[in-house]
């Protein structure tokens, strides 16, 4: 099964000037925002050529496309002065010794930045610039992530439990997932005897 990708109503839509005010809860049991704008499945189809380990996600693909990751958003219009904000939901998990993990993107305008607000698990934000700079960033409940513009980004699970997101970008900062498709990032998050080890990705060799 393809991905799934929900728009549930047609706030994006609406005029800058009919904006208003808005407030939203955020569900840490439920995993949800309440009345979401949008809601995204990710699977593991989505994620071909990415693990390193390609054999072992051959297999597990052949026995079922497993959700990796959710995100729900509060959508306003992709204009420069709003902000979409979001839920992002990063299932526990491995393939082969690599965790669960997101697509990882640039910002289409790339000098835009993002923040990362960690409510729930244990993961790290993975980091690098167009010019090979990286940071792995650890993700811990109450503690934030700034990924300045320039930088892609992706988020892995690295527990034993959903690693929950609220995020907020700017509105017109687009995605560019296509660049970081083509090799990856460089470096890769592994489990080493039950810890999280940084290791070269060995496609950028």
């Amino acid at each position: 099964m393809k991905d799934f990708v929900q728009t549930v109503n047609s706030t994006m839509k609406k005029e800058k000037n009919k904006i208003k005010p808005f407030t939203f809860k955020i569900d840490i049991v439920n995993k949800t925002l309440s009345n979401p704008d949008s809601h995204i499945v990710r699977k593991l189809s989505s994620m071909k050529g990415q693990y390193l380990d390609e054999t072992s996600y051959d297999e597990m693909i052949k026995k079922e496309d497993t959700v990796l990751y959710e995100v729900y958003e509060k959508l306003v219009p992709e204009m420069e002065g709003e902000l979409i904000q979001g839920l992002s939901i990063v299932h526990p998990g491995k393939v082969g010794k690599e965790y669960f993990m997101t697509k990882g993107h640039f910002h289409s305008v790339l000098e835009t930045a993002e923040l990362y607000f960690c409510l729930k698990g244990h993961g790290y934000m993975m980091m690098e610039t167009p010019e090979g700079d990286w940071s792995a960033e650890e993700l811990l409940p109450y503690t934030a992530s700034y990924v300045p513009g320039r930088w892609a980004h992706r988020s892995i699970n690295v527990g034993n439990e959903d690693l929950l997101m609220l995020f907020v970008y700017p509105a017109h900062a687009g995605h560019n997932y296509a660049t970081i498709e083509t090799k990856g990032f460089r470096k890769l998050i592994i489990e080493d005897n039950g810890n999280p080890k940084i290791i070269d990705n060995p496609k950028w060799k």
